[in-house]
């Protein structure tokens, strides 16, 4: 028992090590390449005030491509966190925020938001992609009186149906009142114009975020693998469903409301990293939250560079990846129910 712990505190330990190398490496690469590219020295140097490049060079990496990538290291956790608390609260391998109405949810919101109170804050926009993703969650779990214990397929239609709902909703509204210019951003799923005041908003949610779900870890590792072996151990498991749900809530409204409708991260990572150290949440949490941030600066390095000096949504790049794999995964669930 003792080496089955250590074991997966060696393996939890050397993912979290590798994909923080691999994190890092890939954040100055990011910053390097574009439009223009800039050299790796360059970029050290002017990021930690070690010399004084020109200003044009300076106000690239710094107020374009800096909290760029920061809010792709924000929204990555984020995704991926809120997709590992999903499946382990649903016991769904196929749950996610944006395969569950989420996104669509706090999209509509926004489309709300624009048309109605324009003027808003950046705050307030936040508020909002919160209610939406509130509202879409409702909706998925209610509509078709689906329970947690749902089989995976019937639940990601719900989720698909209301999904397009929302989203139609939202479209409607963006034709009716003209400002379908304003909110394609949202659609596309894409991270551009993310400034340092934005940064300031989103970096304590999404942070509070993920230490709450780590708090939450034990709960949620017993949880995942039997619902009634934790309610012996004494757990509140509605409780613990609640503000777990509400952490995937914060999450999820963060990240519409700075990249849009991102989908498959929540799928991937946490598949991925369950595979390589287990199903213990007090490690799975971490791991998605630093492979979840390697894996949307990866996807953002490409859709930049891919086409230069043209930029490819990030959206589009990851559901390349994202579809096949829920396709994979659909087709096994179904062939195991």
């Amino acid at each position: 028992m003792v080496s089955m712990e250590t074991n997966k505190r060696a393996r939890g330990l050397v993912v979290l090590l590798i994909s923080s190398v691999l994190l890092l490496l890939s954040f100055v690469f990011s910053i390097s390449v574009g439009a223009a590219n800039i050299d790796f020295t360059t970029v050290w140097k002017t990021i930690f005030q070690f010399g004084s490049p020109s200003d044009e060079v300076r106000s690239i990496i710094m107020e374009v491509r800096l909290p760029r990538q920061i809010a792709a290291i924000l929204v990555g956790a984020a995704l991926a966190v809120g997709g590992a608390i999903m499946q382990g609260i649903t016991r769904n391998p196929l749950a996610e925020p944006g395969l569950l109405g989420l996104n669509a949810g706090a999209g509509f919101a926004l489309a709300l938001i624009f048309t109605f109170i324009p003027a808003v804050g950046y705050l307030g926009k936040m508020g909002a992609a919160f209610v939406g993703a509130a509202f879409g969650a409702i909706l998925v779990y209610r509509l078709g009186s689906v329970r947690v214990n749902a089989s995976p397929v019937r639940l990601i239609l719900t989720g698909a149906i209301v999904h397009f709902f929302l989203l139609a909703l939202a479209e409607g509204t963006a034709i009716l009142f003209r400002i379908s210019q304003d909110i394609s951003f949202w659609y596309i799923g894409r991270i551009t114009g993310v400034n340092w005041v934005q940064i300031e908003y989103i970096a304590p949610v999404v942070l509070l975020g993920i230490f709450i779900a780590l708090i939450y870890s034990r709960h949620l590792t017993i949880l995942s693998l039997n619902e009634e072996v934790a309610k012996g151990l004494g757990q509140d498991t509605t409780v613990t469903k609640i503000i777990l749900m509400g952490v995937v809530l914060m999450l999820a409204g963060v990240s519409v409301a700075v990249a849009g409708m991102i989908t498959f991260v929540g799928l991937v990572i946490p598949h991925m990293v369950r595979y390589l150290v287990g199903v213990d949440y007090r490690w799975v949490i971490p791991c998605s939250a630093f492979l979840g941030s390697l894996f949307m600066i990866i996807a953002d390095t490409i859709g930049r560079i891919i086409s230069a000096p043209y930029e490819t949504p990030v959206g589009a790049i990851i559901s390349l990846i994202g579809v096949p794999y829920f396709i994979f995964l659909a087709r096994r669930g179904s062939k195991t129910t």
